[in-house]
């Protein structure tokens, strides 16, 4: 089927769906609530809150089924070349798990036990030394799930080592996460897998020379022979990284060393289980009770067939005050694509803008255009029900503050008064965790990259490049000189805001 087609389809159906409200539609099917929902292991999932019906939704498993998902998912699993712009592999799922036959699969899932091993070993070093603080250095795949996964995890009293995060080049943000440490206490870890990266190669100078020696400098790296060069950093103090895992998908390699030093190697391994238990769901499950399909094809109907240009995640639960920021890369750099896999360009919207907050806070900031807006925002609702704080009456306003917000968005509320008047419509899915562990974690986030991967396979474009990162710093290497004063910018808007920089 083609794009043009599945397109035209797809908006017919929505079509026949939308002459029918959303709080009508649940109120005409009263085994909805049930059926449109699923457990898996440690997450419970509500789809019954999203604009569709039962025949919508047969049509976009029928459609799913057409794209080749089963046998795309079984493809993504045997390590067969799915990143295909590059001519690689995407086995971020034998980091975790065994669960293809393929050579291929499990030479990287030995390797991955391999690493595992090494990381225990740093972990059980640096826990015999005298450090009490590590100092993580990386950006963007090798920051954000890590820094989301020690955010969350990390008990309320600190474990062995406390874990800080540096990602901004600006120097500030140095400045402030080593004030207060002290550098002979203090380990840091350098994760790039090219060891190219500006961003992480000046701030890692900047940790060397504040340690003063080279003792307690670590890499993760795919590039042993630049890390080794470049910081003088010998290879029992290098953990691998391979070009079979993009950085977005990397957390559960080696590049989460991180989580490990924060909450011990035992509770890592835990979370790595929690995405395997997800991973094998996802294989072996049919589209109709698959929960990764079920979460793509509802992303599909509210972009490309609503036409909503936002996707909101709400996590009602501090700790996962991260995963806005975490999704929010993993979607939009896997999916903020335009051309097709065969280099035509693609039909319709592959990717909403996806952004959001932790309730309650932002129930007091956007929450007033979610209701009111002219513009619809489908949300992700994120709630845990078992809590590990000792405050059970402020537990209970959390979930009625969850519950309420969901019932609102779908079924809004008619006044007299138009000011008071809220529509309602407004789609979203809820998602609760048994509690927030390492296992319930792990899977959540693996149900979030299955669906990612679905998303790509429905419009035919690869998940696992990201050429538009490159761009912007290929013209910032080109700016140095010039910020330097040794050359000129070539554009001329360039020229004045350099002439204004330089003062």
């Amino acid at each position: 089927m083609s794009d043009d087609v599945r397109l035209h389809e797809l908006r017919a159906e929505v079509g026949r769906v939308a002459v029918t409200s959303l709080p009508r539609l649940i109120a005409q099917d009263p085994a909805r609530a049930a059926d449109f929902a699923l457990q898996v292991g440690p997450l419970y999932a509500s789809f019954a809150r999203q604009h569709y019906d039962r025949e919508a939704l047969a049509w976009l498993r029928k459609a799913a089924e057409a794209a080749g998902s089963a046998q795309r998912l079984q493809a993504l699993f045997d390590g067969e070349i799915v990143n295909l712009t590059e001519g690689r592999p995407a086995l971020h799922t034998a980091l975790r798990g065994d669960l293809s036959s393929s050579q291929t699969a499990r030479a990287a899932h030995r390797q991955a036990l391999a690493a595992r091993e090494q990381m225990r070993a740093v972990v059980d070093r640096l826990a015999a030394s005298e450090v009490t603080d590590i100092v993580s250095v990386g950006i963007g795949g090798s920051d954000l799930g890590p820094r989301l996964a020690v955010d969350a995890l990390t008990g309320a009293t600190p474990g062995r080592f406390r874990v800080h995060f540096l990602s901004n080049v600006d120097g500030h943000a140095a400045q402030r996460t080593l004030a207060g440490l002290d550098p002979k206490r203090t380990a840091a870890l350098l994760i790039s897998k090219t060891f190219g990266t500006q961003e992480t190669l000046l701030n890692g100078g900047i940790l060397r020379d504040w340690l003063g020696d080279d003792s307690r400098l670590y890499a993760i790296s795919a590039n042993v022979e630049r890390a080794a060069s470049a910081f003088n950093i010998p290879s029992e103090r290098i953990l691998p990284m391979w070009d079979w895992v993009g950085g977005r998908y990397s957390l559960w390699s080696a590049v989460g060393l991180p989580i490990a030093l924060a909450i011990g190697m035992d509770k890592f391994e835990a979370f790595l289980d929690g995405a395997a238990l997800m991973d094998a769901h996802v294989l072996e499950t049919p589209l109709e009770r698959n929960l990764a399909a079920w979460h793509a094809l509802t992303a599909i109907w509210n972009r490309n067939g609503l036409g909503y240009a936002t996707q909101a995640v709400l996590a009602y639960d501090d700790r996962l005050k991260l995963l806005s920021n975490y999704l929010q890369q993993l979607v939009m750099e896997s999916l903020g694509k335009s051309t097709r896999l065969d280099g035509s360009p693609v039909s319709g919207d592959t990717v909403p803008v996806w952004w959001g907050g932790v309730g309650t806070d932002t129930q007091h900031s956007f929450f007033q255009a979610l209701h009111q807006g002219t513009s619809i925002v489908p949300a992700d609702f994120i709630g845990v029900i078992h809590s590990d704080a000792p405050y059970p009456q402020n537990h209970r306003a959390l979930h009625a503050n969850l519950l309420a917000q969901t019932e609102a968005f779908a079924n809004g509320q008619s006044s007299d008064d138009p000011h008071r008047a809220y529509a309602g419509g407004r789609p979203s899915t809820t998602i609760l965790l048994d509690a927030l562990t390492p296992q319930s974690l792990g899977a959540l986030l693996a149900m979030y990259e299955h669906s990612v991967y679905l998303q790509s396979v429905f419009w035919g474009i690869n998940a696992f490049d990201q050429f538009g990162v490159e761009l912007g710093k290929q013209v910032a290497s080109r700016l140095l000189p010039a910020l330097a004063g040794e050359a000129q910018a070539d554009d001329p808007v360039t020229r004045e805001l350099l002439r204004k920089l330089r003062g």
